[in-house]
């Protein structure tokens, strides 16, 4: 048989995995579920918790609910327990987990009882699953408990069976994402049987519960709900390894769509979406069609929505958006371009007006049947709760008055109406005068801003018609027996006309709402490519979001510090218009910036963390680095709607592209600076050991010559030997005093002091130390004024005109001329020296003032520079402003040429 082995790549990616949880240093989650109240599982719990501690393990008791079962707390001694957070609420006080004390103590491991548990106001995260998830992040390992009855897709079923809502839930992602679950079961009857006994609940308690929760068949119910959700979990697991196991992605084949609205019986179908979803190991896509009167809800029904959209992303759906006043065809056509091969809907149960029987002759259900018969429909029922569906609020508040659209009604009613009168008088038929009352109709819900002039519009031109053009005339009777039906199909028509106007305003108006924040998007991506430097990217989002949400924002950059360490940055305000933006940058907001910084999460306004605050907090982020955090100001009940969050989270990952670019960019710059300055200690070793041992050779030997024959030697030989030792001691001073100015300029701590000095005197101190060689060339100096003053640092210009005049006398023949000049060329000071020797070729010009570039023959003495001299001579002049060249001499020779700011010119009395 055939030996299996493991594939490389897995053991790899599991090793990578590993590794990243490790530096990561995220704690594990336990979770010890059952299926009821008294079950055993904190009792459980404790027991581990003691099996932990006789393994060397520091453990430590956050927060244990306090119960009257003797067994359960007779387990706490032992053990360290930490205070709860007492926080007080209307009057009484609250025992609560308290965060940040686990946070500084930093156990191994915390018992946090009651995992749904909610905290009360004050405390930094609404649900006590999110404290769990904080101090796991933090490195610690967690034990902790829940009942079945508190996970969150399945909260409508067990309401079914026990007819009791529960109101503490978790997300199905923390249940899932556990490391362990260790389920805690007890016979139903033995539970009943320790309920009777008082072990669990008081006695009156006790009775309650048997009469109302604590039934035979709901506890056998829950019993095998929860040993099927802990089985599902294990499959779940074994999934995912599967699909990670695999070298490519498994195709999904299966894809849930939920529609969300503000219908009570909304959060019952995104469970059961989840649910199948899960069941079917699918996507899960929750889509909200966004209608004119979306935008117009409130109260309850703004509320729930908001609500619904949260429990969606809870159950880990994708939110998407489209907008459109044909729900079911929006619905379609999303079906059909993104694949979903189910669809979950609610049926409500109200009944349909004569009005929507008109408008809409086929219910949603059957419309969504035909419009998409490829895919398979769900339809969940609804509650028994009367559900009124929201109309637009135009329609429901009392209508402004206005003066303009007044005057433009009447306006155009008048207008309509002399114009009937003149073809009435030229003998045009009726039908002519009734079209043009229905186009002043038109005209006027075209013009106007709402229903009701429409409206009114509608029955003025009837009564109008009718008394101007119908006999009897200039009364509002009407003889003929066809006028009443002509009356009515006038009024009809002009009132559908009025509608159907006013409704194409408000989709225009919403259609161009929706194409400028796309917009937004798509310019959002240029302005970044654009950006130069960081603080351009950040000006450019700053300003799309300001575009796009209309609010103030205020941004955090993160400043990486010199050890390595990241922190958060001073904020930048933007603000919308004159908003003051104090209240904003206050400490207790950049406290909530700063934990949205060090956890990567959102917080502040509209979340479970801190939700106090005046901002929402959301980290930009890029894999699990964060560049920044924006904050955006929310007013009290002014959310962001589902639309302008699905931008945001784009516009965000556009952020976070580009600051993670111009980072990858600066790390390269960074590397790039690194290799070159590595480079050039290569090349300066490789250059010294190579150059130096010359004329170290030379020195030693001739002092060896001279201690070993000193009696013999003639005095002639001995100066000649002094002599030699004189020069090779002279040219390493001078390659030593460049080595060291490489290395200041490199190292970016040469400073240029600049003060104004006379080019005369800079000259003749740069002559007395040139090269005694100097002696065999002829070395003049010119000036054409005496007084000529440049800015400078006397110290480096002078090292400057030693390098180029050595280089001179080194590549020019004994007896040559070597001119210095100076000038002044407006507000420069020139500085010219040349000489008459060989030259240089014009394709070493180009290189010249390269670093360790070296003409190909050597010098009289036969030894080779470093290159070094020029290309410090350069970088000494542009430090200074100036500007360095090199050209021919006419007839023959080379002229280097250096410019410094000169000082104004003055003159002596």
């Amino acid at each position: 048989m055939e030996e299996e082995r493991p594939n490389p790549d897995l053991l790899l990616k599991q090793i990578q995995t590993e590794e990243a949880e490790a530096a990561r240093k995220i704690g594990k989650l336990k979770i010890f579920f059952g299926y009821a109240a008294g079950v055993g599982k904190t009792y459980a719990m404790l027991e581990a918790a003691h099996a932990a501690k006789t393994e060397g393990i520091d453990v430590v008791a956050g927060y244990i609910e306090p119960h009257t079962r003797p067994e359960t707390l007779a387990l706490l001694n032992g053990l360290e327990s930490l205070p709860p957070l007492l926080v007080a609420h209307r009057g009484i006080t609250l025992r609560e987990f308290d965060l940040d004390a686990t946070l500084k103590r930093k156990p191994q491991l915390v018992l946090v009882d009651e995992l749904a548990h909610t905290n009360a106001e004050g405390c930094r995260h609404r649900k006590r699953y999110q404290d769990i998830q904080e101090v796991l992040r933090a490195g610690i390992d967690v034990f902790t408990t829940v009942n079945v009855q508190h996970i969150e897709s399945l909260n409508d079923i067990v309401a079914s069976i026990t007819g009791i809502t529960v109101r503490e839930r978790i997300p199905d992602d923390v249940f899932d994402q556990a490391d362990q679950v260790e389920l805690v079961d007890i016979e139903p009857d033995d539970l009943i049987e320790r309920l009777e006994r008082g072990k669990i609940y008081q006695q009156n308690q006790a009775q309650r519960a048997l009469g109302h929760f604590f039934t035979r068949d709901n506890l056998v119910a829950l019993r095998e709900i929860a040993l099927r959700r802990t089985a599902d979990r294990v499959n779940r697991t074994a999934e995912r390894e599967r699909k990670a196991a695999a070298k490519e992605k498994l195709p999904t084949e299966e894809h849930i769509l939920i529609c969300l609205s503000s219908s009570p019986s909304n959060a019952k179908v995104i469970r059961t979406g989840a649910r199948m979803a899960e069941a079917f190991h699918g996507m899960f896509t929750a889509l909200f069609v966004e209608t004119p009167g979306t935008r117009e809800l409130s109260g309850e029904n703004r509320m729930r929505l908001r609500r619904n959209l949260k429990l969606a992303e809870q159950l880990g759906a994708r939110i998407s958006t489209v907008y459109g006043e044909d729900v079911p065809a929006q619905i379609a056509e999303y079906a059909k371009a993104s694949g979903i091969s189910k669809i979950v809907i609610g049926r409500s149960n109200n009944k349909r007006t004569l009005f929507s029987r008109i408008r809409n002759p086929q219910s949603l259900v059957d419309r969504l049947t035909k419009l998409a018969p490829s895919v398979d429909i769900y339809v969940i029922p609804d509650t028994p709760v009367k559900y009124v569906p929201p109309s637009p609020r135009s329609f429901r508040k009392p209508p402004k008055f206005s003066v303009v659209d007044f005057m433009k009604t009447v306006g155009i009613l008048g207008a309509v109406s002399l114009l009937g009168l003149w073809l009435f008088l030229l003998g045009f038929s009726e039908a002519s005068i009734i079209a043009f009352y229905i186009l002043g109709v038109l005209l006027i819900s075209s013009v106007t801003n709402g229903w009701v002039y429409g409206a009114s519009a509608s029955v003025v031109s009837v009564l109008a018609f009718n008394y101007f053009f119908t006999d009897p005339r200039f009364t509002l009777q009407a003889y003929d027996a066809e006028y009443p039906i002509t009356f009515v199909v006038m009024f009809i028509v002009s009132f559908l006309t009025s509608t159907l106007t006013m409704r194409v305003k408000k989709q225009a108006a919403l259609s161009a709402f929706q194409a400028q924040q796309t917009e937004v998007l798509l310019e959002t991506s240029q302005k970044l490519q654009r950006a130069m430097s960081r603080q351009e990217i950040y000006e450019a989002m700053a300003g799309q979001l300001l575009r796009l949400l209309n609010r103030t924002i205020i941004l955090y950059p993160i400043e990486i510090q010199t050890k390595g360490g990241r922190r958060l940055g001073q904020p930048m305000p933007f603000p919308l218009g004159n908003t003051d933006v104090s209240p904003y940058l206050a400490q207790d907001e950049r406290a909530v910036a700063e934990w949205a910084f060090r956890n990567s999460k959102h917080a502040g306004a509209t979340t479970d963390t801190l939700p106090g605050a005046r901002c929402l907090y959301l980290a930009v982020r890029s894999h699990d680095e964060v560049f920044a955090v924006v904050g955006i100001v929310i007013p009290r009940d002014d959310e962001l709607d589902a639309f302008e969050k699905n931008l945001l989270i784009a516009l965000l990952g556009e952020f976070a592209l580009a600051l993670e670019k111009d980072h990858i960019n600066e790390t390269k710059n960074q590397i790039s600076l690194q290799a070159q300055q590595e480079q050039l200690r290569a090349n300066l070793l490789r250059a010294i050991s190579h150059d130096l041992r010359t004329p170290l050779t030379s020195i030693s030997g001739n002092a060896g010559i001279l201690m070993e024959n000193e009696s013999v030697l003639d005095r002639k030989k001995k100066r000649q030997l002094y002599t030699d030792i004189y020069d090779d001691s002279m040219w390493l001073i001078n390659l030593v005093e460049n080595l060291l100015s490489v290395t200041r300029i490199e190292n970016g701590s040469m400073n240029i002091h600049e003060t104004p000095e006379l080019l005369e005197e800079v000259v003749q101190e740069a002559l007395r130390h040139i090269n005694r060689k100097k002696a065999e060339h002829r070395i003049t100096f010119e000036q054409e004024d005496d007084l000529l003053m440049a800015r400078m640092d006397s110290r480096l210009v002078i090292q400057v005109i030693i390098n180029i005049v050595d280089n001179a006398i080194k590549y020019t023949p004994p007896g040559s001329h070597i001119d210095i000049q100076t000038k002044r060329e407006g507000e420069w000071a020139v500085v010219t020296i040349a000489d008459d020797g060989p030259g240089i070729a014009d394709d070493v010009k180009k290189r010249l003032f390269d670093m360790f570039f070296t003409t190909d023959h050597t010098h009289g003495e036969g030894r080779r520079g470093l290159g070094l001299g020029l290309s410090l001579c350069k970088s000494i002049i542009n430090a200074h402003g100036g500007t360095i060249s090199v050209q021919d001499n006419i007839p023959r020779g080379t002229v280097f040429r250096f410019t410094l700011h000169a000082e104004k010119e003055f003159h002596l009395e």
